[in-house]
């Protein structure tokens, strides 16, 4: 248990976010997102491809490797489950460690329970489904004291950190 002076204190005093900046820093970590879903497909499809040369998963002759793993449901699931793992861990990795993701910095908000302490990993992945990739924020618009339906399903919050002050000596 925190004092009332301590870091978690202060930050459970901060206003809460609304749309608007929620959705310039969405945008900015769409972009990061989608570099890592790129980088979780090439080295999901490299794995893809060894397994086969390996012998470990069987490809019909007639068959791009691109076009097994289209083509097989079971192959093209467990890729697809890969795939979203890997960007739902960027999120609930960053989210549970520092609260904040990239475009988050840049627009200075945090995510956090509403305490000021930092979201588990456990409650970070569960943020991850109830922002219904990002439709969650829409809830926001219902004006329900500015909390999107992920914050509100997991008793979290986002908040927008005060600007630092850079005094000169």
């Amino acid at each position: 248990m925190s004092s009332m002076h301590g870091p978690d204190y202060q930050l459970a005093n901060l206003p809460r976010a609304g749309f608007g900046k929620r959705l310039g820093a969405g945008i900015y970590d769409a972009l990061l997102a989608l570099a890592v879903y790129a980088f979780a497909g090439i080295i999901g499809f490299a794995l893809f491809a060894l397994c086969a040369r390996a012998g470990l998963i069987s490809v019909p002759a007639s068959l791009s490797l691109a076009d097994a793993l289209r083509q097989n449901s079971l192959y093209h699931g467990l890729y697809q489950c890969w795939l979203l793992c890997a960007v739902a861990g960027f999120y609930g990795y960053f989210w549970s460690r520092a609260g904040q993701t990239l475009g988050m910095q840049a627009w200075r908000l945090r995510v956090q329970h509403c305490n000021g302490q930092n979201l588990s990993i456990i409650t970070a992945l569960a943020r991850c489904v109830w922002s219904l990739l990002g439709l969650g924020n829409l809830w926001l618009l219902l004006g329900r004291q500015q909390l999107a339906l992920q914050d509100w399903l997991t008793g979290s919050e986002v908040v927008v950190l005060p600007t630092q002050r850079h005094h000169s000596r």
